[in-house]
């Protein structure tokens, strides 16, 4: 694959790469920032791609494995915000119902959940950009419905 074919591919994504980042990131400034870093290391790391047409999976598994390093990196930080009042850091939260019953899912699940429901992955797919089983990937999914619903019948009742 040529560099701008890698270039066309990323801005075909771009909407793909943004449903997958804010599954695990929360703020859209951490999205765009793994994303950035994610179009930096595929442009870069373009050699290691072994067949064009897992090009998108390559490109998805970057950004996967991007949103995690970040993760780690802010779990040393501590925010100021913690220690503010939680009202006014609510007031700020403009995410969509979707994006909030999502985020309540635990992280491995939560993944599961985007790339197959959102994303249109296949689960054979998504065990393969997650490289666990295609059982595992049935299994979290089946988990993310119940817990869901479970979830909805609370708020419910």
């Amino acid at each position: 694959m040529k560099k701008e074919q890698l270039g066309q591919l990323i801005i075909a994504s771009e909407e793909t790469l943004y449903h997958v980042a804010k599954t695990l990131l929360y703020s859209d400034a951490d999205c765009a920032d793994a994303i950035q870093e994610t179009i930096v290391k595929a442009f870069t790391n373009l050699h290691t791609l072994r067949q064009d047409s897992y090009a998108k999976t390559w490109l998805v598994r970057i950004l996967i494995n991007e949103c995690y390093a970040f993760m780690r990196r802010e779990k040393r930080v501590v925010p100021l915000e913690d220690y503010q009042c939680q009202e006014t850091a609510a007031e700020h939260e403009d995410y969509s119902d979707l994006y909030e019953a999502i985020r309540q899912l635990p992280d491995k699940i939560r993944i599961c959940v985007t790339l197959y429901y959102l994303e249109g992955y296949s689960v054979k797919e998504t065990a393969k950009l997650l490289d666990v089983t295609e059982s595992a990937v049935k299994n979290r999914l089946a988990r993310a419905r119940t817990m869901m619903r479970t979830e909805l019948q609370r708020a419910v009742t």
